[in-house]
């Protein structure tokens, strides 16, 4: 004999906490006259796949400082929001340029002739990207040839043709930039050091704040669905998961959380302001050609077990069910004579 009908929420990880108990319609019902329920809803057979929505904020990645590389007088500096590529201007000191390279490596010191190392690699590759130096070796030696190179990468922007180049010349970043703020002003001094301005790639990410319980629907590589502030929406995948939880900024919400980035399948069709809202679809387990009900149709049995009010051919029948996972409003489930179509009880609306 059914017991009550059940109200369930579906948790994080495909399990049920019970939250409720519906009290039973009164005699004088149309339930209890005719034994049948007052709604139903078909079983469905089909993928279950469970998900959440987080909200986050749309940014930028790899948020940095730039320092400067000489002393002297700021005399001109990059604005906010102004993108910068391979061999574009950063900021002048004296009249000066700093042009950005890429490359992993800071640059720290004077390069010249003789000299070995990473940011020789690096100095050798842009050299050659942009069309100064094609016949230099992909190693970590200054030859000649590299001096010859430099050289001609100083002629075009009117330097002194000394074959060398240091700090006061280029400053190294993994890629394209994005000047998020400027630090210092035209007409401030500048020592070696000192921050210049805050950069991020070029690239549009979203950065969330994701509950540690939800943490197994963000694994890196995992593709997600980003709604962006305009209403529209696009793919996107977890670039990275933060490894250490932390409390959320929400001072009435403590809860532990992680951090995530997400980053766009098709960065250059993405639009919107900086840090304005948007929502990330996370997809977690899938599980294939089940069949499911709505939560609603869920019964809680006398003996501790579920069930489900099958009604068929005009009549009700009390069925038990194995529960799966839920997702999606609706739950698995799978039981003796249950088959996709079958209708089962529901709450009405």
């Amino acid at each position: 004999m059914i017991a009550a009908v059940v109200t369930v929420a579906a948790v994080a990880g495909g399990g049920v906490a019970v939250t409720g108990l519906a009290q039973p319609e009164s005699k004088g019902s149309a339930k209890q006259q005719t034994g049948l329920p007052t709604a139903t809803a078909p079983i469905e057979q089909g993928d279950l796949v469970s998900s959440t929505s987080v909200d986050g904020t749309l940014g930028y990645s790899r948020e940095s400082k730039l320092n400067a590389g000489a002393a002297g007088t700021l005399t001109w500096i990059a604005g906010g929001g102004s993108n910068v590529r391979r061999d574009g201007r950063l900021y002048a000191v004296d009249g000066k340029d700093v042009r950005l390279m890429y490359g992993t490596e800071p640059m720290y010191r004077v390069l010249k002739s003789g000299d070995e190392g990473t940011d020789v690699r690096q100095l050798k590759a842009n050299l050659k990207a942009l069309g100064y130096g094609d016949g230099l070796a992909d190693d970590e030696k200054f030859t000649p040839g590299t001096t010859d190179a430099v050289k001609r990468w100083q002629k075009a922007h009117d330097l002194t043709r000394s074959g060398q180049v240091g700090p006061e010349q280029i400053a190294f970043a993994t890629g394209p930039v994005r000047v998020q703020s400027a630090d210092a002003a035209v007409g401030d001094r500048a020592a070696p050091g000192q921050k210049i301005m805050t950069t991020t790639s070029a690239d549009r990410v979203v950065q969330l704040q994701l509950k540690v319980s939800d943490a197994a629907l963000a694994k890196d590589g995992a593709k997600v669905r980003v709604e962006l502030p305009d209403g529209t929406s696009t793919s996107g995948t977890v670039s990275s998961v933060g490894a250490t939880a932390k409390a959320g900024d929400d001072p009435n919400d403590k809860t532990p959380r992680i951090a995530v980035t997400v980053t766009f399948d098709d960065p250059g069709k993405v639009k919107g302001i900086d840090k304005s809202p948007a929502t990330v679809k996370l997809s977690g387990e899938t599980r294939k050609n089940v069949m499911s009900v709505p939560v609603g149709a869920l019964l809680a049995l006398d003996d501790g077990s579920f069930g489900v009010q099958v009604v068929e051919n005009g009549r009700a029948r009390e069925v038990k069910v194995e529960l799966g996972m839920f997702a999606q409003g609706r739950v698995e489930i799978s039981g003796a004579g249950l088959r996709s179509g079958l209708r089962v009880g529901v709450p009405s609306t």
